[in-house]
């Protein structure tokens, strides 16, 4: 790369796009790098302030910032991924399917830790439409040292740090426990709610038991759908500490792993979460049936990615965790439970 004055530049090529700036009507590209500057160029160019241009020199050890994005790319992008054109030295990773965003956080600190690169994503755990643009990169001066690539690379590894992981509907349970419904005193509202919910990722309800705040007749329900083949079991009612709510015992009790009682979400302190083997089983609290976005909301979109969670993956929800149950809700768009 050599400078040179923007008159004495016919037949050289540029190597880096030059932004053109309208207030009110228009920001882009106006050259692209590679373009061959002609004689009609030279007052356009002028206009934009460039005085002087840099152009194409080959300089060993040294990678133009687009070759550097490109390679950038290549090594941090995983599955369900499509990506820009290259402008201006970036290139936007979008998504490819609608599903879940999982990031690699780590990583990516790791990555943006070194000089000269930058990477910037959405939240991890975002639920994204096929066409949302969920990352982007680039390095940061006009031509960088192969010597930081190959950091980037080294730092990297063998970890995808952006990746969109599809929906995998599932066939689901619904346990509903309560006196009240059982002996037909209210209407059941919840079963609506969770059909609702797991209807938007197109999973198919195979049933819903109603039972009496008896421990033993919720532990029966549990295991019928386990034998009737349910990969998720949802359990609404009796999910408080109150004497005669004995749906979370009944759920310990039925041979699930426990991986927690309690979460530190607001609305939802009250989940539960555990697996009986492989199917996951989650006791709702009642906020999920008049609040619009809760816990459920949060935690269900992962269990379809068939992620397990543990203690600590609820436990990292408490920072965000504070839902500002706001008049509009935009939800995930929104600081909502993001980590």
């Amino acid at each position: 790369m050599k400078q040179i004055k923007t008159v004495d530049a016919v037949g050289q090529v540029l190597c880096h796009d030059i932004t053109q700036i309208l207030p009110g009507q228009f920001k882009g590209r106006k050259f692209k790098k590679g373009h061959v500057v002609k004689e009609e160029d030279i007052p356009v160019l002028l206009s934009l302030g460039k005085d002087n241009l840099y152009v194409w020199e080959a300089v060993e050890g040294m990678i133009h910032e687009n070759d550097g994005a490109i390679f950038l790319k290549d090594i941090a992008a995983g599955e369900n991924l499509e990506f820009s054109e290259i402008k201006e030295g970036k290139i936007d990773f979008i998504a490819g399917i609608d599903g879940l965003l999982k990031i690699d956080v780590d990583t990516l600190l790791k990555l943006n830790s070194i000089d000269d690169i930058m990477m910037a994503t959405l939240h991890n755990n975002f639920e994204v439409k096929k066409g949302t643009k969920v990352a982007g990169t680039r390095v940061i001066p006009l031509l960088i040292g192969e010597e930081k690539l190959e950091e980037a690379k080294k730092v990297v590894g063998e970890n995808k740090i952006v990746s969109v992981l599809p929906f995998k509907p599932k066939k689901v349970g619904i346990v509903t426990t309560g006196n009240e419904i059982y002996h037909k005193r209210i209407v059941d509202k919840f079963g609506p709610v969770i059909e609702g919910k797991v209807g938007k990722y197109n999973c198919e309800i195979i049933g819903q038991i109603i039972c009496p705040d008896d421990k033993e007749v919720i532990k029966e329900a549990i295991q019928k759908f386990i034998n009737k083949g349910a990969e998720l079991i949802c359990c609404t009612g009796g999910m408080s500490v109150d004497p005669d709510d004995v749906t979370p015992t009944a759920i310990k009790e039925c041979g699930a792993e426990l991986v927690t009682y309690g979460s530190p979400i607001l609305p939802g302190a009250m989940f539960l979460l555990a697996y009986y083997n492989e199917v996951p089983i989650m006791g709702i609290p009642g906020c999920a049936m008049y609040n619009k976005t809760t816990v459920f909301d949060v935690i269900l979109p992962r269990l379809l990615v068939n992620e397990r969670l543990n203690k600590a993956d609820i436990a990292a929800y408490g920072h965000g965790g504070l839902c500002m149950q706001c008049d509009t809700c935009t939800y995930p768009a929104c600081n909502f439970a993001k980590i």
